[in-house]
């Protein structure tokens, strides 16, 4: 069997931003900030006041107390998710192609509020018992099994931890699954929910997370802000999308990924930049085909003119003409969800004919000389669309996606 083509037929995602992929895209057209004052914790005992929390979250909407007493929050937003993409792809939980379909996930701290939970019950309030929940709740594959679960999927069921590239990681992996023949459909992801005081005073302690908001590329920028939420999307072939009369929303082209092998925490140029070529030789493409990059973007003093130099490097002459934002400013950063969210967001706005905004720009950083869409949405229909995810550890993965 030779390599197969895979396209998107089904989205979802819950954010900061809505939940779902509607409210979403109307957020990303509006330019609109999901970053407000944080309510999940005492925010007065943190250096930093905001996040971008999803507003006026309510599981008994989506799910039955038992549960929901079953799942961490993060796992609730996998499976919300899950079930947005699979309802818009047309398929139903027993459907015949999920016999050869699996599940790829990806989360950076999985059931990171279970956990904590756990440790203030055992260690200051000094309970000899804690709940026998506690495991099934904090492991990472928790929303990858819940999903298998509710739609009957019984192949390849799996969730990758790779910092801030796990759902970058995950669709790149399904997409490669689907293309080989070794499964005829994947859903494929992440999500993420930190907003517990225990992750919340460790990122306190990097020192990366800004007072205020999120700036990406801007000379002023002070650091990222914390987001939560979740993003799935189904893959299948075009043959299998036409047979059933699926709307062909995507297709994935291309998949690159590297490590830095340099430093834990900081990055490096080259290694983003071995992803994005990576990427560019599994398309079979040239780097003029690129017409957006939805970048890593985090805001962060070292990460953007890295990640712009990378750019730079990978693209030369042509990395003047191409639009780059980060949706980051205005959805917060969602860890090992970003790549999915980012990746769902690019492809929802591009299907409408708008490239999303960096928000909250302010004046242009010399060392980010990028085409950076500042503060409001432009006009753009690209073909070929990058999204980046750069981790901590120095893992690099990069999706590409084409739109028409």
């Amino acid at each position: 069997m030779g390599l197969r083509r895979v396209v998107i037929t089904g989205l979802g995602a819950i954010s900061a931003l809505g939940e779902n992929v509607a409210e979403l895209t109307g957020a990303l057209r509006r330019g609109f900030s999901g970053i407000r004052p944080i309510q999940l914790v005492d925010r007065s005992k943190l250096r930093f006041s905001n996040g971008a929390e999803v507003p006026g979250y309510e599981p008994e909407r989506h799910f039955d107390p038992k549960q929901a007493a079953m799942l961490d929050r993060f796992a609730q937003f996998a499976v919300i998710a899950a079930r947005e993409a699979v309802r818009q792809a047309g398929l139903e939980a027993g459907s015949a192609l999920f016999r050869r379909a699996g599940i790829i996930t990806g989360s950076c701290v999985g059931g990171q509020t279970t956990e904590d939970e756990g440790f203030v019950d055992l260690y200051l309030r000094g309970k000899p018992r804690i709940s026998p929940l506690i495991i099934p709740k904090t492991m990472a594959n928790a929303g990858a099994s819940r999903i298998s679960l509710e739609f009957q999927i019984r192949g390849p069921v799996y969730t990758i931890s790779t910092a801030c590239s796990s759902s970058n990681h995950a669709i790149g992996q399904a997409y490669w699954a689907v293309r080989s023949g070794m499964i005829d459909l994947a859903i494929a992801g992440g999500s993420e929910a930190m907003f517990s005081m225990g992750i919340l005073k460790a990122w306190e302690a990097m020192r990366v997370v800004s007072p205020d908001t999120c700036r990406p590329f801007c000379k002023d920028r002070s650091g990222l802000i914390l987001g939560e939420g979740g993003a799935m999307m189904v893959l299948e072939t075009p043959e299998s999308a036409r047979r059933r009369g699926a709307s062909v929303l995507a297709e994935v082209v291309g998949f690159g990924m590297s490590s830095d092998a340099h430093h834990l925490t900081q990055p490096s140029v080259e290694g983003p930049a071995l992803a994005m070529q990576a990427a560019l030789d599994d398309a079979g493409l040239p780097p003029d085909a690129i017409g957006y990059i939805n970048a890593h973007g985090t805001g962060t003093v070292t990460n953007d003119p890295t990640e712009a130099a990378a750019i730079r490097a990978v693209f030369g002459s042509h990395a003047a003409r191409i639009p780059v934002s980060s949706t980051k400013s205005m959805h917060g950063h969602t860890l090992g969800a970003a790549g999915a969210l980012e990746g769902v967001a690019s492809i929802a706005a591009a299907r409408e004919g708008f490239l999303p905004p960096t928000i909250n720009f302010t004046e242009r950083d010399p060392s980010c000389d990028l085409d950076v869409v500042a503060n409001a949405p432009r006009p753009g229909n690209p073909e070929f669309v990058m999204s980046n995810s750069f981790a901590f550890g120095g893992l690099n993965a990069v999706v590409l996606y084409r739109l028409r």
